[in-house]
């Protein structure tokens, strides 16, 4: 008997009309449109293994995820073409390669970089709409860099996650960067870490927003971070301004 073949997928998608990446029992997700796919070609089921899972709304540009194949009669190439002509337009397979048996999308990461957009203006472009967090007010964008530096390094985050319904075996982290930048009235937030809890960058975001609109202080985001404690009155902000970047190997 033959060993299966594994196949590694970069995956693109709008995440607005879905429920997320993981499998749900109304089939609206990309997981679910994915395993879609490979049954039609394959004539049989198959799992696919992502390397995490993201919110309903949540956009990815470079998501990676693995499925063991029963054989490799189909090159990569075939494979990209084959998934994009039957998967909706928003999502995509960006390429496909085969990779060594011991790969696992999620067990063999080392890191992913999320993005977060925000548009400071009184008005949202109907571009951005679903891509960008929209505040038309005012804020103190110098003391939203200086409470995002608190972050960088290894912490326990307990403070900036939220229930998934089962406890996580560890909530420390490493974030190794937190980088803030502005083109006119667009502000990015990129995060590279080597994991992130449920919530995690929204939450984060959150906080950095209401303390840069003066809502909070910043020494109460830094003595949530320092608490490593899950707490109930927090903020996250929504899901549509998040983006997976990728997920580095």
């Amino acid at each position: 008997m033959t060993r299966p073949e594994k196949l590694k997928l970069i995956v693109a998608y709008d995440g607005t009309p879905f429920a997320g990446w993981q499998s749900q029992s109304h089939h609206n997700t990309i997981q679910d449109h994915l395993e879609g796919a490979f049954e039609r070609i394959l004539g049989k089921q198959v799992r696919v293994h992502g390397a995490g899972r993201t919110d309903a709304g949540v956009h990815a540009l470079g998501q990676c995820a693995h499925v063991d194949l029963p054989d490799d009669r189909l090159s990569a190439a075939r494979w990209t073409k084959a998934l994009n002509g039957l998967l909706p337009a928003t999502i995509r397979v960006l390429r496909c390669q085969y990779v060594s048996y011991d790969f696992h999308a999620r067990l063999s990461a080392k890191g992913k970089i999320y993005r977060y957009k925000i548009w400071l203006a009184p008005v949202l472009p109907p571009f951005e709409h679903r891509r960008a967090w929209h505040i038309a007010r005012r804020i103190d964008i110098q003391i939203l860099k200086r409470a995002a530096k608190h972050f960088v390094g290894t912490h326990d985050f307990a403070g900036f996650a939220a229930n998934r319904g089962k406890p996580e075996k560890s909530t420390i982290r490493t974030i190794h960067s937190v980088r803030v930048r502005e083109k006119g009235p667009c502000l990015t937030i990129e995060f590279d870490g080597d994991g992130f809890l449920y919530k995690m960058v929204r939450l984060i975001v959150g906080s950095l927003v209401k303390c840069a609109l003066g809502t909070i202080r910043l020494d109460e985001v830094n003595a949530r971070l320092d608490s490593g404690q899950m707490v109930s009155a927090r903020f996250a902000a929504p899901a549509e301004g998040l983006l997976l970047v990728r997920v580095r190997y």
